[in-house]
Order: C-alpha cells, then structure tokens, then sequence
C-alpha cells in the first residue's frame, strides 16, 4: 500500500520539495563553472530564507519578492539582476525539463536599469604596484601585465592557445599572435610588449601546445570541458574569464579586467599639457 502511494506522490508538484528541485537543478553537466557558482550563492539564500523542505508549489512570488527584500534591497543593480536571473532560470529548468508547473517566483521581481557610466580606468602607479607585488603568481603577473600593455580584452587574451602566440622576444620585445579566423582585423597586430614577452616564456616553460593560460587544477571527471579547453600536457583547463576577474577584483580592491585594459602605462603616456 505505501509502495502504491509513493508511486502515486511521485509525479505531483506538491512532493517535490524545494532542497530536492535545488540539489537537482545544480547537478547539471551543463552549466560552466562561472554559471554554477553564480546559481549556487542564490538557491542557497533562497534554501537559508524558505526552507530546503517547502513543497515547490509554496516558493511563492511573494515570498521570493521578500527574499530579495531582505538579501539584495541595498545591492547594486547589476547584483540584484544577476540573482533575479538565477531564480528565473531555476524555474524555467523545473518547468521544462522536469514537468514541476508552479506560478513565476520571480513574477514580482522587476529587473532594474543598469546605467551604462564611463568605466574609469586604474592609477598606473596603482597597476605598477600591483604588478611588482611580491608572491604574484606568474599567471597573473603574465596575464595583467598583457591586459595592460595591450588593447587586447581579457577573453581575447584567455583564448590564446601557446600555438597562436608568435614573436615571443622578437622585434622590439613585442609579440602578436597568428592569423586566426575567429579573430577579427581589428584585434590582429601587436597584442603584447616587451614586460609581457619577457615572462610568456617563462610561462609555458616545458609546455608546447594547449591553452596558455591554465586553472590551477585538473576538472572534475563529470565536467570534462571540450578538448580544445585541455592542456595536452598536463591535463588542466583553460582558465576561465570569471576565475580571472575574481582573482583580480581580490587583488585589486574590486576593480576589473576591463579597467585593467583601459589603464595606459606609464611608459607610454603622453605628458600632460601645463
């Protein structure tokens, strides 16, 4: 008799409940690193706020709404977009993929404007400082350092494979990278200086082909990324853009790859009108 009851509870919403659906939605071979850590901080306030064990149907928008009250009333806009995001998300996947029909939990979340200011660029004293810090690990020093000598973006530059890059110490002390077809004119040329071109060797030392930039562990056996993303030689990742912008908001104080790339070295400024 309970085995039939079990049987008959196993397809209704009602017992599905909320630690379930959660656990469910972030066990996914889909999502990237960057995407999983960003959904985990929001259904884990929302499992804190509701409780991991209310039936789906009762995540209720008005509960959701004082949710998002009390965790991001204060915060920037883009924070409270981007967890708005995650919990549409989460309801998008229960409905499609897994059948669990409930009304909108984000139906009284309204997405908030995002003004689109002048992003400021770094001290270069700042940049300076920070590149000559004591510990830095050499990915970091390489990388910034590129981002900083260069107009390159930051997933340009993460995108690079040790193959791409030519001209390592050559004319001048700069580099550029090969003609590749997803590349637009636009970003071919010179990507790098001679700072730069001094510590490439360094880094790919006793590697000869793979992503240039690697993370700092092999991935998991269930999140294998493709292979192009796959170090050959030692088994690692390519570094993925979230690592790398959170690496230097930590070391910078919250600034960005982006103002990193807008910051003109000293070397190379023009002086100043008196």
């Amino acid at each position: 008799m309970l085995l039939k009851r079990a049987a008959a509870c196993g397809g209704r919403d009602d017992a599905v409940t909320l630690g379930h659906a959660v656990a469910a939605f972030l066990d996914r071979a889909d999502l990237d690193a960057g995407t999983l850590r960003a959904y985990r901080h929001t259904m884990n306030r929302m499992l804190a706020h509701l409780g991991a064990g209310i039936p789906l149907p009762e995540v209720t928008a008005e509960r959701v709404a004082e949710l998002f009250a009390a965790a991001w009333g204060g915060a920037a806009d883009a924070t409270w977009n981007r967890h708005r995001a995650a919990v549409r998300s989460f309801a998008a996947w229960a409905a499609r993929d897994r059948g669990w029909h409930t009304a909108d939990p984000a139906a009284r979340l309204g997405r908030r404007h995002e003004p689109r200011g002048r992003t400021p660029a770094l001290d270069p004293v700042f940049v300076e400082a920070l590149l000559a810090r004591p510990g830095l690990a050499l990915r970091e020093r390489t990388l910034w350092t590129m981002l900083y000598e260069s107009t390159a973006t930051a997933a340009l530059a993460l995108s690079l494979d040790i193959e791409d890059v030519k001209s390592i110490g050559g004319t001048g002390g700069t580099g550029g990278i090969e003609d590749i077809e997803d590349i637009g004119d636009h970003t071919r040329g010179t990507l790098w200086g001679p700072r730069t071109a001094g510590l490439l060797p360094q880094l790919i030392a006793g590697r000869r082909r793979g992503p240039l930039f690697l993370a700092d562990r092999r991935p998991a056996p269930a999140r294998t990324p493709p292979s192009r993303d796959l170090c050959p030689e030692t088994g690692r990742r390519r570094l993925s853009y979230e690592r790398a912008e959170y690496l230097f908001k930590q070391a910078s104080h919250g600034n960005t790859l982006y103002q990193l790339r807008l910051t003109e070295p000293a070397a190379t400024r023009r002086p100043s009108p008196s």
